[in-house]
């Protein structure tokens, strides 16, 4: 009785959220038009992602730097496609953060390393985009802007992002994420460990990869730039790393060369 008082209660909390969230038609469609590896979606797979990207919205705060704007495209453009590693895996997957800012362009990072001596290292990194546990996640709109054109190579801001909140749901983004037992992880860690392994040579060797040679970097950047390539390349990853790409299908639930 419970149970169902509950379920009950949640559906008309969602049907409240999609109601004040809705994404009218014409916005819905520009969407679409301007990032392609959207639009090639199964209808079905379409009117999830919409229902996501609405109920994110209504639980998001957005927030422009820089003097940015956060009008409803912009909004609606990152919801998409930060919906779509998570079109089944849920939305409880984000919960963990509220805030994303979005700034005009990309942005330059004061860092400091200390290496082993204890020497302290200063630095610049020019970043398109950065999530931080417990949020916010930032985001530079040229690269969410410009995604459906970057797709080609791979690229996507918004997907590399929440690919490390996904990462960080059991801690640190070390491109090993909630898994369901320790079968699954195993098996994870085998087939991650031999594809990054191999990544890592080829990119030594200055062989041209699908993947954006930063993934070379390190296991978490290595599973964030493999989800970006997943969905907006999925064909081109299948057919450079397939067991790579068999792993992610099954990890997210997802296969998006079928409709590529």
């Amino acid at each position: 009785m419970i149970g169902r008082l509950l379920r009950r209660w949640q559906q008309h909390r969602e049907q409240r959220a999609l109601a004040r969230r809705e994404i009218p038609d014409a916005l819905w469609q520009r969407t679409l038009q301007r990032y392609p590896f959207l639009a090639r979606r199964s209808d079905a797979d379409l009117r999830e992602l919409r229902r996501l990207s609405s109920l994110f919205l209504d639980r998001k705060e957005f927030s422009g730097a820089g003097g940015f704007v956060v009008d409803d495209d912009t909004a609606v453009a990152v919801a998409a496609q930060a919906c779509l590693p998570v079109l089944r895996l849920g939305l409880g997957a984000y919960d963990g953060f509220v805030g994303i800012v979005i700034h005009p362009a990309p942005v330059v990072a004061a860092r400091a390393v200390t290496d082993e001596t204890g020497v302290v290292h200063q630095y610049d990194e020019v970043l398109a985009g950065e999530a931080m546990e417990g949020g916010p996640v930032m985001l530079s709109w040229a690269d969410v802007r410009d995604a459906g054109a970057t797709a080609g190579d791979a690229y996507n801001v918004v997907i590399h992002e929440f690919a490390h909140v996904i990462d960080m749901l059991d801690g640190e983004a070390d491109g090993v994420p909630p898994l369901p037992d320790a079968k699954a992880l195993a098996h994870w860690s085998e087939v991650m460990q031999y594809e990054y392994d191999r990544f890592c040579e080829r990119v030594a060797c200055g062989h041209d990869t699908v993947l954006d040679p930063y993934g070379a970097e390190a296991p978490g950047e290595f599973f964030a730039v493999a989800s970006e390539a997943f969905f907006v390349a999925p064909q081109a990853l299948k057919e450079e790393q397939p067991a790579l790409y068999r792993l992610f299908v099954d990890f997210y639930r997802q296969d998006p060369a079928a409709t590529a």
